[in-house]
């Protein structure tokens, strides 16, 4: 195929279809231009951040890895059309993808490996990068965080093959798996002209009709209530418990107890617990409870910003009876420490934001 351009409707030039020298040439190309992926066909108004290149899992490194606003995560995998194995790249995206669920069922260690490269990328933490990129203020960076979190808890994966060409059978299978399973798969193709110091590419999406009317739609927000948080507690003899802490979250919203600067929220899947130092209102510890009683080994899980680590450190150690401090994180945020819940004083937590408060 060809294209013609012309200037002022004069001195028309015929451009011969081009192509990338190497599928390291187009990795580059698109981390540096992620916006030459046709998101849009599966999301409207979507803007697709690459987070890192060359991605580690046991199975292989995945060429690149990207979020969009809704804490989605894409995993992105080129290929030139010369590649023998053209149909088995479906079956190599989704063994990138079992392997990166299998391997990260820490998000604190998946973050933390997202961290490396983003710092390096773009000298900034995952957390400013994305709030800069999305323009995203605290409350929304964490819905992102929280979406991110149960999107690989889930193993809920969005996939793109990028090629040069795709040929008709591996549309076909696209359509096919798109259509008859839980798997999202896309295939993009690329076609790339050059002329004088102008790139021009043409991207086409494939395999996103049959999913477009999914993809649009926001992400599941139900909350739970009170009442489904303790009954899920309740097979671990946990019921009594989890009546103690909710009752005391309900008071704190209800302000029947008074904590400066401190708000309960409630997401899909845990209470928060959001502490800021200052009345600038930016939350600088959250303290995240599960409505699953086991995830990431249960109980009460802190995170802050790396900045913040050690002093909040010494606070937990100081006032809370059984906590159990983590390594040190070594990103921009990340989880601190974990609090089983048959350990939890509320008296001891309120020393703790007064300690947080001097």
């Amino acid at each position: 195929m060809s294209i013609i351009i012309s200037k002022n409707l004069k001195n028309a030039v015929k451009i011969d279809k081009s192509s990338f020298a190497l599928e390291d040439n187009l990795q580059q190309y698109i981390y540096d231009n992620p916006e030459s992926i046709p998101l849009y066909d599966i999301k409207e108004d979507i803007r697709l951040l690459i987070l890192a290149r060359e991605f580690p899992t046991a199975s292989g490194p995945i060429d690149a890895i990207g979020v969009d606003r809704d804490g989605e995560l894409y995993l992105v995998e080129t290929k030139m059309y010369r590649n023998p194995d053209k149909r088995t790249v479906v079956a190599q995206v989704l063994d990138y993808g079992a392997s990166l669920w299998k391997t990260f069922t820490d998000f604190n260690v998946f973050i933390s490996q997202l961290e490396t490269y983003v710092t390096k990328k773009f000298n900034k933490t995952l957390n400013e990068r994305v709030k800069e990129f999305f323009k995203l203020d605290d409350e929304q960076i964490n819905q992102f965080n929280e979406n991110l979190r149960d999107n690989l808890d889930d193993g809920n994966f969005k996939f793109v093959v990028l090629m040069d060409q795709i040929h008709v059978q591996l549309k076909d299978l696209l359509i096919f798996i798109n259509q008859n399973s839980r798997f999202n798969i896309y295939g993009v193709e690329l076609e790339y002209y050059k002329y004088e110091s102008f790139e021009i590419l043409i991207p086409k999406l494939f395999g996103a009709h049959v999913k477009k009317e999914v993809g649009t739609k926001k992400p599941s927000q139900t909350i739970p209530s009170d009442d489904e948080f303790i009954a899920a507690y309740k097979l671990k003899g946990q019921e009594g418990k989890m009546k103690e802490i909710i009752k005391i979250f309900n008071d704190i919203r209800e302000q029947r107890i008074s904590i400066n600067r401190l708000a309960i929220s409630k997401s899909p899947r845990f209470y928060n617990l959001n502490f800021s130092f200052t009345d600038e209102e930016k939350v600088e510890l959250t303290i995240s409870l599960g409505i699953n009683p086991d995830y990431e080994g249960g109980g009460f899980q802190f995170w802050v910003e790396k900045e913040n680590e050690q002093k909040i450190k010494e606070i937990l150690k100081k006032n809370l009876n059984n906590i159990n401090l983590l390594k040190d994180i070594t990103g921009g945020s990340g989880k601190i420490a974990k609090w089983q819940i048959e350990n939890f004083n509320f008296k001891e937590l309120q020393n703790v934001f007064i300690d947080l408060s001097q």
